[in-house]
């Protein structure tokens, strides 16, 4: 089975090379369909074999990914943005999952790399070249419409997915979004789409998200109650309408119904490391509330998923402290700096609690290299640290 990448890029040329690194060896056709792009993407696309074809933008991504379609002879396609990279350990899955005669689409999971909410999100983004498969919707493209009209009227096909991480995505960090001006892109794309299709539970999850995001809470409230009372919803949508949700509420200094939402998600049947947020969200509200018995087990429930989500341990290390278990509290600050080297607030805490000890030495380093990391990514932070040791004489 020969496996094509499909791609749409515009002015890529920094993290372009990245990607098609991460796929060279992995796929037998490389087609990138540019969009207006006025620095050096197609050429670094050419120098990795791409077949390069262009687009012109017409404010609709969907339009952008199916024509980029015409031009896959794979028996399968493989979809990445500019921003993602394929793990190599992922490669010898896909090739024995497109050996299958029964798949016709098959999840993968995305790593969302610095998100403060959801570390993991599937992805319907191996498929095969299948006539009647197309995108649609402006903004998030789907291929997941048309698949549904097929399984439909073709009963032999089958959706599976693959479970260890397939892609990481560094295009919702911070940086990223403003630079890209992602919040504005989406929320016009989804807005425009809204208008014709007002009750749609995907949109309504997506556009609430957006409007809880940036701080349009009641309008977020609005589409996420609609998404969840929507008949079409499966249970991903729906665990992402009760999980935007249970951000909303918390905004809203709301944490008894911030909560209820977060249950009702985690009782979804889902894949597992998909409820990670929830099962952190919901041990920060408990931690808050006092109920540490309960945040402790929320946290440890969502590392039994992933024992490699870093905010897991940094979050159950801040209960042990909470509790008075010291040594508990340094062995997870540390897990989790082992996972995140940059964790300023991890070893800002495992300083705080090292000085308990009367480890004043090994106190200091810790905080020293807190100040380093928040003067790099949180200035004010690290003059407030700087000014708190000095006061207490430690400097």
């Amino acid at each position: 089975m020969k496996l094509s990448l499909c791609m749409i890029v515009k002015d890529e040329e920094v993290a372009l090379p990245k990607c098609l690194g991460s796929v060279k060896d992995a796929v037998d056709q490389i087609i990138v369909l540019d969009t207006g792009s006025t620095d050096k993407t197609p050429d670094i696309a050419k120098q990795f074999g791409a077949e390069v074809h262009h687009f012109e933008w017409c404010n609709d991504f969907s339009a952008a990914r199916n024509d980029a379609l015409k031009y896959v002879t794979g028996d399968w396609v493989l979809v990445l943005d500019a921003d993602e990279t394929l793990t190599q350990q992922i490669v010898p899955h896909i090739r024995e999952a497109i050996e299958s005669d029964f798949h016709l689409l098959i999840n993968l999971v995305r790593h969302e790399v610095g998100a403060e909410q959801s570390p993991y999100s599937m992805v319907s983004r191996l498929f095969k070249n299948h006539p009647d498969i197309s995108f649609s919707r402006p903004y998030h493209a789907l291929v997941d419409d048309s698949i549904s009209a097929i399984l439909t009227k073709e009963l032999d096909w089958q959706v599976g997915y693959l479970p260890q991480v397939a892609i990481l995505h560094e295009g919702y960090q911070k940086n990223a979004i403003a630079q890209q001006n992602k919040y504005a892109k989406a929320q016009t794309a989804m807005e425009s789409f809204l208008v014709n299709h007002p009750d749609d539970p995907y949109v309504c999850s997506k556009l609430g998200a957006l409007y809880v995001e940036t701080g349009k809470i009641a309008q977020g409230l609005e589409l996420l109650i609609k998404g969840v009372a929507s008949k079409q919803a499966n249970d991903e949508i729906l665990y992402e309408l009760y999980y935007h949700l249970g951000i909303a509420y918390s905004r809203l200094q709301n944490p008894k119904q911030a909560m209820a939402h977060y249950t009702a998600a985690l009782k979804l049947h889902i894949y597992p490391m998909l409820k990670l947020g929830a099962y952190n969200n919901l041990g920060n509200l408990l931690k808050a509330a006092g109920d540490l018995k309960y945040a402790k087990a929320a946290y440890e429930t969502a590392l039994r998923i992933d024992p490699n989500f870093a905010a897991g341990h940094y979050n159950l290390g801040m209960t042990f402290k909470a509790l008075g278990l010291f040594n508990e509290a340094i062995a997870s600050y540390q897990q989790a700096i082992a996972l995140n080297a940059n964790y300023a607030e991890a070893y800002q805490n495992l300083g705080v609690v090292l000085l308990k000890l009367g480890n004043v030495q090994d106190s200091l380093s810790a905080f020293g290299k807190a100040i380093v990391l928040h003067e790099k990514y949180n200035p004010e932070e690290a003059k407030k640290l700087h000014k708190g040791l000095r006061e207490m004489n430690l400097i």
